[in-house]
């Protein structure tokens, strides 16, 4: 059985580096380890194909980004999903959350979109809320700088230093809810 995981974001250079696109920053991360090239599909997204495990026991993936900015994310993923007969329950999405602290992660499967615009198209294509989420946290601004603006600055040069290993992280946590599973995900991960 195949799984997607999905980076939500905006595409292009001028949003790469921002605090709303780390779930596609994880995405990297898991096509530089598992040595594979993203690659454009009629689907208005990137993606890449590899195997998690070993021998029988190995598991399809197909990691995406999806190449329409972050309120419109939900067309091309129902679409890709539809392409390789991937199910909802089989769907992993990575996206930014203001309410973890910076660096922290959190997995589920469902739930609300939390005024998520990415997660609020992908609910609206599938008509279901039942795919799991990692949720990167991002944590809230300070004072008075509104949301909106804040996902989508750079992060900060103290968050730069957490950066990498946040990201490298993100992409064990999707490995481990592939591989084992969403309980013991939970446990070693959610913290």
């Amino acid at each position: 059985m195949t799984w997607l995981v999905v980076g939500l974001g905006n595409p292009g250079d001028k949003y790469a580096a921002t605090r709303h696109n780390v779930g596609q920053m994880v995405i990297d991360e898991l096509v530089r380890r598992n040595n594979v090239k993203l690659s454009s599909h009629k689907s208005r997204t990137l993606i890449a194909a590899f195997k998690l495990g070993v021998g029988v026991d190995a598991h399809p993936v197909i990691v995406a980004k999806s190449q329409t900015f972050m309120n419109e994310t939900g067309g091309p993923i129902k679409a890709l999903a539809n392409f390789y007969s991937v199910e909802p329950q089989k769907i992993i999405a990575l996206h930014d959350e203001l309410d973890i602290p910076f660096a922290a992660i959190r997995t589920k499967i469902a739930g609300g979109d939390n005024g998520h615009n990415g997660l609020k198209s992908m609910t609206s294509a599938f008509g279901t809320a039942e795919y799991y989420r990692v949720r990167l946290g991002i944590g809230r601004p300070m004072g008075e700088q509104d949301p909106g603006d804040f996902v989508l600055k750079a992060f900060s040069k103290v968050e730069q230093k957490d950066l990498g290993e946040f990201i490298v992280r993100g992409a064990d946590v999707v490995e481990s809810l592939i591989n084992e599973g969403l309980e013991r995900t939970q446990t070693r991960y959610n913290s």
